[in-house]
């Protein structure tokens, strides 16, 4: 079996749950349609830290350009990869609205992989696992309601891995941008 035939059978497998209830499939379009807004609100709140706030502040933005650099990484790698939804390949079917971009990699899977690699780079891990997990509902959902392949799921990780990575490299903390940025409010 190829890698795309096995990326198929898993995708089928899991969407194929999809349309036996109401409330399984309720739960996967909300989390699918309201995980990723949690997520960035959860990192946002931060902002307002009662302890450790110059860290706290540091860690929300990294987290929000990670999430941006992911999603920027995104659209280079959508150029030169147009991956056709599984939908449309008749590998799934659909729960949510169609889409009118390419499937690989899967932007909702590179939003909340991203904070989550930002949180383990900075060595908050609980969080990081918290977030992770949180990270992965979407990422399941967005199989489960027909609109990716697990491979595009595995695609956004990778992209939200190395844009977390860059910005760790890029944004440091206690420099003079960090302490403008992290000095607002």
């Amino acid at each position: 079996m190829t890698i795309a035939a096995l990326d198929a059978a898993l995708t089928h497998g899991l969407n194929a749950l999809a349309g036996g209830g109401a409330w399984p499939d309720g739960l996967a379009v909300a989390i699918t349609r309201g995980g990723i807004p949690l997520m960035v609100l959860a990192v946002a709140a931060r902002w307002w830290a009662a302890t450790d706030r110059r860290r706290e502040r540091h860690v929300a933005v990294a987290c929000g350009l990670s999430f941006l650099g992911g999603l920027l990484l995104n659209q280079a790698v959508l150029l030169a990869v147009s991956r056709v939804r599984p939908y449309d390949a008749g590998v799934t079917h659909l729960l949510i609205d169609r889409s009118t971009d390419p499937s690989f990699p899967s932007d909702h899977a590179t939003a909340g992989f991203a904070i989550a690699a930002c949180l383990a780079l900075r060595r908050l891990y609980p969080r990081a696992a918290l977030f992770g997990g949180a990270a992965l509902a979407v990422a399941l959902s967005r199989v489960y309601v027909g609109t990716h392949y697990f491979g595009d799921i595995l695609g956004g990780a990778a992209t939200a891995c190395l844009a977390a990575m860059l910005v760790t490299l890029a944004y440091r903390p206690d420099t003079r941008l960090d302490r403008l940025v992290t000095g607002i409010f």
